[in-house]
């Protein structure tokens, strides 16, 4: 089976991206509800994970800054605790469940790094128990 079967493409993937401000970044993962996002460059390639923890601390090494000083925070001035590992997109599963294990989701990039979707957790998740389902019920 092929990595593509489980990719969420970029489209319809919550991102932030390196020129955004503080305040945008947080008003996405707000919007989305969720807790951790990719972070794109301008042309698109993959650097890294903002997640709300990165956030938190960010607020509070500022001095917990209003709405319009975030404004001038760029999202790349947030120290981050960990990016999520990409997969190549012509990488195996195995290595794609490699990280799935450890990661909510996985950025798929391709050889240019350009980020192209993620694959998340759930997607594989529910894949495996429905799988597992239809060999039960054989």
């Amino acid at each position: 089976m092929n990595l593509l079967f489980f990719l969420t493409p970029k489209s319809e993937v919550a991102y932030v991206q390196s020129d955004d401000t503080l305040r945008q970044a947080l008003e996405k993962m707000e919007h989305h509800g969720y807790a951790a996002v990719p972070l794109l460059s301008e042309d698109g390639r993959y650097i890294g994970t903002i997640t709300d923890g990165d956030v938190l601390w960010g607020l509070k090494t500022l001095g917990f800054p209003n709405l319009q000083r975030m404004e001038r925070v760029s999202v790349m001035e947030l120290k981050r605790a960990h990016d999520n590992k990409p997969v190549h997109v012509n990488e195996s599963m195995e290595a794609l469940l490699e990280k799935v294990t450890v990661q909510n989701f996985v950025p798929v990039v391709d050889d240019e790094r350009i980020f192209i979707g993620i694959v998340t957790r759930r997607d594989v998740i529910h894949y495996l128990a429905g799988e597992h389902r239809k060999k039960q019920d054989r």
